[in-house]
């Protein structure tokens, strides 16, 4: 059996949901509360789950539009109500990951820089992490309106690196989906996707990347320390 490639890299980046926490259950359960709210038809957790990965504005979008008409004034509408919805019951279900803690600990014992790196807004992102314990375990965070552009553009893993004080080719990317993959191969880093995540229903297995785990600690054997 070939050997597996080892990325010498100075710090991780990792995306939220579907990577570090499984939030799936508060999004469905916001997403159909804002439906209800505007009299549409309720989604199926199997649709929403398809829906996440560029953000609320783009989760409540699919929503709306996903098999019927929407006017912009009703998407705006809708995420205006979504965001009330998702803030009271923002973590009520989210879980944390197999491994994670774990993984996160040997990074940590290992001198790696740690970050998170998501399209979720911050005014959810660090209220979760908070919730989770996971507030102070990350050196950095930049969430979906911390830039003006959210992945798949490279520009979120660009100011995390620059807060971290290294170069994107220092830093490894772990998330689950196309989002993640296509914005650190733009920043010319790394990339590995885990296999249990959501990637906006496109087989992970089909998305190119430098490798798939199916834990975070399977990370580990693919890191030298730069």
């Amino acid at each position: 059996m070939a050997a597996v490639e080892r990325f010498p890299v100075r710090a991780v980046l990792f995306d939220l949901d579907g990577t570090l926490l499984d939030t799936i259950g508060d999004l469905v359960e916001a997403a159909n509360r804002m439906l209800a709210e505007l009299g549409r038809p309720l989604r199926s957790p199997a649709q929403i789950h398809s829906f996440v990965g560029k953000g609320v504005a783009m989760l409540v979008r699919r929503c709306l539009t996903e098999d019927a008409h929407a006017t912009e004034v009703e998407i705006e509408r809708g995420i205006e109500v979504f965001r009330r919805h998702y803030a009271e019951i923002n973590g009520d279900t989210t879980r944390i990951y197999p491994g994670i803690e774990d993984t996160l600990q040997a990074m940590r014992t290992l001198g790696l820089k740690l970050a998170v790196v998501t399209n979720k807004a911050e005014e959810f992102t660090l209220p979760l992490l908070e919730r989770m314990g996971f507030a102070g375990r990350f050196d950095a965070v930049v969430s979906g309106d911390s830039v003006a552009t959210k992945k798949p553009d490279p520009a979120m893993l660009h100011h995390a690196c620059g807060l971290l004080g290294i170069g994107a080719a220092q830093a490894l990317m772990i998330g689950d989906s196309a989002n993640d993959a296509l914005a650190a191969r733009a920043a010319g880093m790394p990339v590995l996707l885990v296999d249990y995540g959501y990637s906006e229903g496109m087989p992970v297995d089909t998305i190119e990347c430098d490798g798939l785990l199916s834990s975070a600690l399977e990370a580990l054997d693919r890191i030298a320390v730069a």
